[in-house]
């Protein structure tokens, strides 16, 4: 094979990989669920909830810009893990007008629910444009609470002896963790829900020691490997994606997404967590 050929042909090659990694990362990965098991071992729990299975789901984002049918496939495939308790951690559109709110009514006619609660907290996304729009916020929120997913503002709720706190969101208009944390009881089994994992590095947390579920990143949707996502929403890019150990008793469990802001995704597939339930 002479220079000239050798050359052209190595460009093509490189012209097909671009096209099919194109196609993958706009087609397929986007959409390729990921279930993720894991331990949550929690202080205080009682006997009757070790094996229990909580499920978190975050960042839907339903709207215009994917074809949110899908989400409601991954709902009908959640529904089959049978969830015990199931959290939502905000952002529930992408948020242009209006019409985002029949848009999630649709959606939330196949709500996953857990068979002992089910409760969430908002994103920014769910304050409208500016994460400033209160109106949207409440309209949001209806519509959640009519899908029977009780909603938590600074606010906590106990559930068959699991003690679930919601912040809510840390860019939004009425973000308020101390209201709940100067108040929380350290001898009941606790978890908290928050949608920002930055709120992880803010002084509000009053002696607090166990597990916190975010979401809010995507983790960063696209990622090279073996390197950092190099577009992340917060200022700790260490709270990406995953369960990470803060060196303090607490334990942050960054959540992928369902859902995504714009339809592209490589090596970060959307995920939805399934937690068993086990004694600290």
């Amino acid at each position: 094979m002479d220079r000239r050929k050798f050359i052209n042909r190595t460009l093509w090659g490189v012209a097909g990989i671009g096209v099919l990694s194109g196609l993958y990362t706009w087609q397929v990965e986007p959409f390729w669920l990921e279930f993720v098991h894991k331990k949550m071992p929690i202080r205080n729990l009682p006997d009757k909830l070790v094996g229990k299975t909580l499920m978190q789901i975050s960042d839907v984002h339903v709207g215009n810009r994917f074809d949110y049918s899908y989400i409601i496939e991954s709902f009908e495939k959640a529904k089959n893990f049978n969830p015990d308790f199931v959290v939502y951690t905000g952002d529930y559109v992408n948020y242009e007008d209006e019409k985002q709110f029949a848009q999630l009514g649709e959606v939330l006619k196949h709500a996953v629910t857990g068979k002992l609660g089910t409760v969430g907290i908002l994103g920014n996304h769910d304050y409208g444009k500016d994460w400033a729009e209160q109106s949207v916020a409440d309209e949001i929120s209806a519509l959640l609470e009519k899908a029977g997913i009780s909603m938590l503002k600074n606010s906590q709720q106990e559930m068959e002896g699991l003690n679930i706190i919601g912040f809510d969101d840390y860019w939004a208009l009425n973000f308020a963790p101390k209201n709940v944390m100067d108040n929380y009881d350290s001898v009941k089994a606790n978890l908290v829900l928050c949608h920002n994992p930055d709120v992880c590095d803010l002084d509000v947390w009053n002696g607090y020691e166990g597990w916190i579920l975010s979401g809010h990143t995507h983790g960063g949707q696209c990622k090279p490997p073996f390197l950092k996502a190099p577009l992340l929403p917060v200022k700790n890019t260490a709270y990406s994606q995953g369960e990470i150990d803060l060196k303090d008793g607490r334990t942050l469990y960054v959540n992928r997404a369902v859902g995504h802001l714009w339809q592209v995704r490589f090596n970060v597939r959307p995920e939805i967590t399934v937690f068993e339930l086990e004694q600290a």
